[in-house]
């Protein structure tokens, strides 16, 4: 639960650090205070953490380079999301560090509104992500050539494409694939706009709730669903859009 999530604050600033570990108790979350990167490190060889509020500009190793230290692949603490904290105001700067691996950033000073409310959409991306990827381990698709079988299609999740009854490749693009996945690992359940447009902004700066009809209508079209009942993908009014059709998994031959 968000109430329980607990946060790791790294920043030189004390009174900043302190300030923000008030306001993080006043919402019911629990909170570490860091003030460089040799502190960070410490912290998570002893302590798990479901998200990191991290400086740039501080003095010696900055929030850049812990950020991509961080991001080594197979690290413990490589998957935890990073919200970057920072008074930089050029959007070159704030998009090398999304580049390199951070979730979120906010620019000083802020309100504290702002920064709950960003903690709360980053953890549940964070949410939706963990429920994917445990949905792919459990049909045994994470590191192996295996297909998801719905509706008459195949999903192949390794090569992220679309194979029909008659054995036809569909390519896919990066979003209509999150997207699919995302519905898959929610089979037959209603998977609300909500979820859709914080899953798909997790890899996205350009994701609103806007176009996220536009990217359930491309996806459709590739699975030659029009949208009509019975449809493949139902839109549930006022909700968001359901996966009709159970899901089972084959391995690839």
């Amino acid at each position: 639960m968000a109430e329980q999530a607990r946060i790791l604050i790294v920043d030189d600033d004390r009174e900043l650090r302190e300030l923000i570990a008030e306001t993080l108790s006043e919402y019911g979350y629990c909170s570490q205070e860091a003030k460089n990167g040799a502190e960070l490190f410490a912290a998570l060889e002893r302590d798990s953490f479901d998200l990191i509020l991290l400086d740039i500009m501080m003095p010696g190793e900055d929030g850049l380079s812990i950020c991509r230290r961080l991001r080594v692949p197979g690290a413990p603490w490589c998957a935890v999301p990073i919200i970057f904290l920072t008074a930089l105001k050029d959007t070159t700067d704030k998009v090398v560090g999304l580049e390199i691996g951070g979730d979120d950033y906010l620019c000083k000073p802020f309100h504290a509104r702002e920064l709950i409310a960003r903690i709360r959409a980053l953890l549940r991306r964070s949410s939706l992500s963990q429920d994917v990827r445990g949905g792919m381990a459990a049909a045994g698709t994470e590191g192996a050539e295996s297909l998801l079988v719905f509706g008459g299609w195949k999903l192949n999740v390794m090569a992220r494409h679309l194979i029909d009854e008659e054995g036809v490749v569909v390519p896919l693009s990066a979003a209509e694939f999150r997207l699919l996945m995302l519905l898959l690992s929610h089979p037959q359940q209603v998977v609300t706009r909500d979820m859709i447009m914080d899953y798909l902004a997790e890899r996205s700066l350009n994701i609103y709730d806007r176009s996220i009809d536009a990217q359930v209508s491309r996806l459709r079209a590739k699975l030659r669903d029009k949208g009509n009942s019975p449809g493949l993908i139902r839109t549930m009014r006022g909700d968001g859009y359901m996966l009709a059709a159970p899901v089972r998994r084959e391995h690839a031959k």
